[in-house]
């Protein structure tokens, strides 16, 4: 386990996120790690993001449909 020490540059901050520690019945202690995770999780999300619109526009220009499309063109003609 490693430790560092966390300084609020603004009050409010700091109050805000111990009522947010409080809402959530944890210690600051243990919000703050959860809290970074989340952060990078959601930073490397956005780094796919450009990659995935890619790999959509390639998909569509090679001719593939939503799956719900798909499902529903293919629920009529079994109808039928």
């Amino acid at each position: 386990m490693k430790r560092m020490t966390l300084v609020f540059d603004e009050d409010s901050l700091y109050t805000a996120v111990k009522v947010a520690a409080a809402k959530r019945n944890a210690a600051l202690k243990d919000l703050i790690p959860q809290i970074l995770r989340e952060w990078l999780e959601a930073q490397e999300d956005a780094e796919l993001l450009p990659l995935v619109a890619e790999a959509k526009a390639e998909y569509e220009a090679k001719g593939g449909v939503e799956a719900s499309d798909f499902f529903s063109k293919n629920k009529s003609k079994r109808g039928k």
